[in-house]
């Protein structure tokens, strides 16, 4: 919200005038408000392994990030082009795998990855967009330039919040909003279902979308439920689902309904049992037929959790740079193979000032960051990783930028913050114009994972002033 010498950032303006006139029994009345709004409408997440509780509400703050529109459209432009070229490296991996052939990436950290899917060689995808929905994380670093932590291809969440968060915000500060020219994210549930349609109209003139979700106990199942709601689509469990002749049914009180397009929410493993996990019990015998033969699409398309692989995340610049031929607009975090040596040796000499992650997880879990472990875990940590470098990578780490958030519902204070922009890919691309701002609530923490106690707050887009535009 300030700049250097204490003066508040144009863009900050708005809103810094409104919180003036608030005392702190109003900012924490507010807070509450807020709190009990997404708890009346059963916004959570579950925790998993949590000792006191598995649902929480997610924990929201109240005081809006704010991007200025030239800010914005330079993050546009470089998300489309990111996605662009990691659509294009699904596609040749999958198909005639030059990029490997001209040693652009290793070949055995490709294929050798955990979620590489050889079932998906030759399989057709509509407009060879097999990431429809992607939500990469990014942090602004201390040039104050926005860089790409990780990109998130294969179910991201997080977009509902999003939705409420600007829900929330509206309500809070009706008249701050008004004038302050944000740009809408109402709009994205519609954008989806454009998005998802797209990718079967070349065969069907108005296909059946429905939304796959594990089930209740899933930690994002508000999430599943909440688009499908707005989307005007049925919410479906795999049990809800039957494959006949190659084509999936939905089972309905009046018979079975041809389903075209399946949002899924549930991991590659679990969406066929013929096909991969044979023990699962979320997903529908024979989708995985169906899918090759070309009578349903799956969004995302099995397998492109191997482009945000973390150790494939390296090479997302030479990516961009063999498929486009231009530099990556937004670049990535120094990142350090595990797999390699000399940079293992490196990482171990270091574990006190980096931040190491097993290539294949997600939601902050098999992480160490070393500065705020103790000697003990990080001693136990190199063991681990002496035992499997390749599954490791390390970056240093990031003194993440901050925000300004309500504390205990009395003081603002700085909390550290990154952004997940959502883009949509299928006949088209785009941006939606806000984002989900995680917040590491604890003083000092940079874990912006729900999963691990981070909260949310509001993202607004302002509109370029029409000068600019012209």
């Amino acid at each position: 919200m300030y700049a250097e010498g204490g003066m508040v950032r144009e863009h900050y303006n708005p809103i810094h005038a409104r919180l003036a006139t608030l005392s702190p029994e109003a900012l924490a009345e507010r807070q509450k408000t807020l709190e009990r709004s997404f708890l009346l409408q059963g916004i959570t997440f579950t925790v998993y392994g949590a000792e006191a509780t598995t649902e929480r509400i997610i924990p929201t703050d109240l005081i809006p990030r704010i991007i200025p529109g030239a800010e914005w459209n330079r993050i546009e432009k470089g998300l489309i082009q990111r996605l662009k070229a990691l659509n294009m490296f699904l596609a040749d991996i999958y198909g005639e795998q030059q990029i490997l052939m001209d040693g652009v990436v290793p070949r055995d950290l490709v294929l050798g990855a955990a979620s590489y899917r050889r079932e998906m060689q030759h399989v057709f995808v509509p407009h060879k967009a097999y990431a429809n929905v992607c939500g990469s994380d990014l942090i602004r670093g201390q040039d104050g330039e926005f860089a790409v932590l990780e990109d998130n291809l294969r179910v991201p969440s997080g977009v509902s919040y999003m939705l409420a968060n600007r829900d929330a915000a509206k309500r809070t500060f009706p008249g701050t909003f008004r004038i302050a020219n944000v740009r809408p994210v109402e709009r994205y549930p519609d954008l989806l279902l454009a998005t998802l349609k797209s990718m079967a109209a070349e065969w069907r003139p108005n296909p059946q979308v429905a939304v796959l979700t594990p089930g209740v106990y899933n930690s994002a199942y508000y999430e599943h439920a909440y688009l499908a709601r707005l989307m005007g689509v049925p919410l479906v469990e795999g049990r809800d689902l039957v494959v006949h002749e190659n084509q999936v049914y939905m089972r309905t009180t009046t018979g079975l309904r041809r389903i075209d397009v399946i949002y899924r929410r549930v991991d590659d493993d679990f969406i066929d049992p013929l096909t991969f996990r044979r023990d699962s019990g979320l997903g529908v015998a024979g989708l995985f037929n169906a899918y090759r033969a070309g009578n349903v699409v799956i969004c995302n398309a099995p397998g492109t959790g191997v482009a945000d692989d973390k150790a494939v995340y390296a090479y997302v610049p030479d990516i961009i740079r063999y498929y486009l031929d231009e530099d990556a607009i937004l670049p990535n975090i120094e990142t350090f193979l595990c797999r390699e040596p000399a940079q293992l040796s490196h990482v171990l000499a270091n574990l006190d000032k980096l931040v190491v992650k097993a290539v294949g997880a997600s939601g902050g879990y098999g992480m160490l960051v070393g500065p705020h472990a103790s000697q003990k875990e990080r001693d136990e940590f190199a063991t681990v990783l002496r035992a499997d470098p390749g599954n490791y990578i390390a970056q240093p780490t990031i003194q993440l930028s901050t925000a300004p958030c309500l504390i205990d519902g009395a003081n603002i204070e700085p909390r550290h913050v990154d952004l997940r922009p959502f883009i949509l890919s299928g006949e088209k691309t785009v941006v939606t114009p806000g984002a989900l701002t995680r917040v590491a609530l604890r003083r000092g923490s940079l874990v912006v994972n729900s999963s691990q106690g981070g909260g949310s707050k509001d993202t607004w887009v302002l509109s370029e002033p029409r000068s600019a535009k012209s």
